[in-house]
């Protein structure tokens, strides 16, 4: 005899979150975020990392001259059921610099998640919730195998296209394609 029972998962809102937030469920600084509707622990940022990330900023500021926000390692809201904070968001210029919301898909030019321990995921869950989101564009730097995740073409299967780039090659952003930024930039000296 076979016995099957359906198991429901409760989804957690945005406004659930918010709300775990500011009543101390949550402890401020604690390293989540919410992605479809789960509460996803985030993993320690080691050195490797943080120096990655703040060459990715540094790059990108060089080179798009204010022609976007850059907002590093900050929210930015999915849909109601998602609102991950990805190392890099290049987004729309703002007056209030968000100060009112966080970015939604239709502000965003372009995300980047830098990977050492992550990969799987970075290229997996949040490669399939940002292109169901319709985030038009999607890198994550592997600073392990010293490579670009490309992501692009967004449907509701995740992305069309995945494009993976060794470090001696050139990217040209979908929304500054007059902008070549060259892999290795993002990555310590070999």
């Amino acid at each position: 005899m076979t016995i099957s029972t359906a198991i429901e998962i409760y989804q957690l809102s945005v406004h659930d979150y918010h709300q775990m937030i500011e009543s101390g469920i949550l402890a401020p600084g604690e390293h989540v975020e919410l992605l479809e509707g789960q509460l996803i622990k985030m993993a320690p940022k080691g050195t490797a990392h943080s120096a990655a990330v703040s060459r990715v900023v540094d790059v990108l500021s060089n080179c798009l001259e204010k022609r976007a926000l850059l907002r590093f390692q900050d929210p930015i809201q999915l849909n109601d059921y998602s609102e991950p904070e990805p190392d890099v968001a290049i987004v729309q210029p703002n007056p209030s610099y968000y100060e009112d919301h966080h970015p939604s898909p239709a502000e965003v030019f372009w995300l980047i998640e830098v990977s050492d321990t992550t990969l799987a995921y970075d290229c997996g869950p949040k490669a399939l919730a940002y292109g169901r989101s319709g985030i038009l564009e999607y890198w994550v730097l592997d600073i392990n195998a010293r490579k670009l995740h490309v992501y692009r073409s967004p449907d509701t299967n995740g992305y069309q296209s995945e494009t993976i780039l060794a470090e001696g090659l050139t990217i040209a952003p979908l929304s500054f394609p007059d902008r070549e930024i060259r892999v290795g930039e993002f990555l310590r000296p070999a």
